[in-house]
């Protein structure tokens, strides 16, 4: 019987066998990963355009949520690098209650995937078009750090990529020295912290040392121009209520576009986390379990004044590697992050916005993939168009426009593969018998084609472009004959449009007197054939199930 409500939480069986062995490893590993979302969770907040508590906000609510209800046993959720480009763009465009609305619809679209089953479909998206529109985050991701890590003083930064990049050049001359070195020196720090220690995030250690620099230079240099999160933001470590965005048609229908960007992002990447977290636990996740829960998380997350949050591969990895193996482990980071938000948040007023700067560009770095785009250039160009068409649309336009197109390309350069995979042959004189499972010719090894008769053999299955290729054969085969017999012992299945096609060849085989006979159909194939008239259309004694039945319909018509 087919499942029609497919949600389980991976919770629920998770703690069916739970001890405290296993609670002391959750325990430790959610401190630790909590300890490390944290500068990333303020980080993702502040590049998002938002400030920096509802970063952390993101990753209680959702982390929380995504732990109790979702499919993997081991995911931990909250805000990630690939919606910074997409919040910033939606609050540009629409403001903070139009981000709200956005992903607050995105959540009822992640419930509706899952609800529907597209778990297991949404991890088939094109490698390509994953691997351009991850490296075209990451490129955009360092853009917009650029003004922070130099300390750059820029009245206005243009969001337009290209133009960024300008203002950025023509203001070389405003980069502040100490603001540099400090953002460097993050970036140093995080690139060697895990030379010394796994379990301490380099994130985490760059933003304390740099921070107290800061406060150094300041109290005993006179060093002023560093900006720290205090100059540019007002701290608020008080827990928002829950409040429901007022919601009109209008209002929804302009934010469908950028809802399906969230939720189709939200989606692959949470799933790509938990398909990654599988192999290294050895577990399978429920991927339809996953989008409600990531679902869910995105409808609270916005109501308590969040962001889109989604899976999080670094984070869950972190987990994995020190010991988390179920939801528990999520559940306590979200409560640690709970805790400093509520008692040590106001001491974040401190922290270098350079610093910051360089936790996100090792973070864009990290997202990069270059290797893997490197690699993937050496695909067939089909490939290569995919991948560099989404990467440039990516940082040129937006992640929206990106994913469309290339989704687009995807499925055309899908149906051209998939036509060409469909051959079409013409048999002369004889056909072998050895080579054939349709037949019942005894200890013959050859059937002999009698004068008049053409026959014709589709390999793979007939649908868009199949028809077409097979006309151009016919058109070159040379004098019309009498009977066209056309083996289908090997199409597994014919759509709507291989049927249209073959209609309209018996059609214009009949205008011609021609006899259309087919052979070796599979009952699969037959069946879909007979519900749509063929056995009318060409009669039930033209329909053989063999070739040696259907050369002997032949020579009948052809004695007639």
């Amino acid at each position: 019987m087919k499942k029609t409500f497919d949600f389980r939480p991976k919770i629920v069986s998770a703690l069916k066998n739970y001890n405290r062995q296993t609670f002391i490893a959750d325990l430790m590993a959610g401190v630790i990963v909590g300890i490390v979302a944290l500068p990333l969770a303020i980080a993702f907040g502040i590049a998002s355009g938002v400030s920096p508590e509802k970063g952390i906000i993101t990753a209680i609510v959702a982390g929380l949520a995504i732990s109790l209800l979702g499919g993997s046993k081991v995911q931990i959720g909250g805000p990630t690098g690939a919606f910074i480009v997409i919040v910033a763009g939606i609050i540009n465009q629409y403001g903070m209650q139009g981000l709200t609305i956005a992903t607050l619809m995105a959540g009822v679209f992640l419930i509706g995937f899952g609800l529907l089953h597209l778990g297991t479909i949404i991890k088939y998206i094109p490698y390509p078009i994953i691997v351009g529109f991850t490296s075209g985050i990451a490129v955009t991701i360092f853009t917009t750090q650029v003004k922070d890590l130099l300390g750059m003083e820029m009245d206005y930064v243009p969001s337009d990529f290209i133009e960024k990049w300008i203002a950025y050049f023509r203001h070389f001359d405003a980069i502040d020295l100490w603001s540099t070195l400090i953002g460097l020196a993050s970036v140093a720090i995080i690139a060697i912290t895990p030379k010394f220690s796994r379990r301490v995030p380099g994130s985490l250690v760059a933003i304390i040392v740099m921070t107290v620099v800061a406060l150094l230079l300041k109290q005993y240099a006179g060093v002023t121009s560093i900006e720290t999160i205090g100059d540019r933001f007002s701290i608020n470590s008080q827990l928002p209520g829950a409040v429901v965005p007022e919601l009109s048609w209008e209002t929804i229908k302009g934010l469908v576009a950028p809802a399906m960007t969230i939720a189709i992002l939200g989606a692959i990447e949470s799933l790509l986390s938990a398909t990654v977290a599988d192999g290294v636990i050895g577990d399978h996740h429920n991927s339809n379990t996953e989008l409600i829960g990531q679902g869910v998380a995105n409808i609270l997350s916005p109501i308590f004044g969040g962001i889109p949050a989604t899976g999080a591969i670094a984070r869950t990895m972190t987990n994995i590697n020190n010991g988390g193996r179920t939801p528990v482990a999520g559940i306590v980071h979200a409560v640690v992050l709970l805790l400093i938000f509520l008692f040590l948040m106001p001491l974040a007023k401190f922290i270098p916005m350079a610093c910051l700067a360089g936790v996100l560009v090792v973070v864009s770095y990290g997202m990069s993939g270059w290797r893997s785009f490197l690699a993937l250039t050496r695909n067939p160009k089909s490939d290569v168009t995919v991948l560099v068409l989404t990467f440039l649309l990516t940082i040129i336009f937006d992640l929206t426009v990106a994913i469309e197109v290339g989704l687009i390309c995807a499925c055309l350069l899908f149906m051209k593969r998939m036509s060409e995979t469909t051959d079409v042959k013409v048999i002369y004189d004889e056909i072998d018998l050895n080579e054939d499972a349709d037949m019942q010719a005894g200890n013959l090894e050859h059937l002999s084609i009698p004068n008049g008769v053409e026959v014709y053999e589709i390999n793979g299955p007939y649908f868009f472009g199949a028809g077409n290729r097979f006309e151009d054969i016919m058109s070159r085969y040379g004098q019309r004959p009498k009977v066209r017999i056309i083996r289908m012992r090997k199409v597994p299945f014919i759509d709507s449009t291989g049927l249209h096609n073959l209609e309209n060849l018996c059609l214009m085989s009949q205008k011609e007197g021609i006899t259309i006979v087919l052979s070796g159909v599979v009952p699969k194939v037959e069946a879909v054939l007979k519900r749509n008239g063929f056995n009318e259309l060409l009669g039930e004694e033209n329909i053989c199930n063999h070739i040696d039945l259907a050369l002997e319909r032949s020579r009948k018509i052809i004695e007639k």
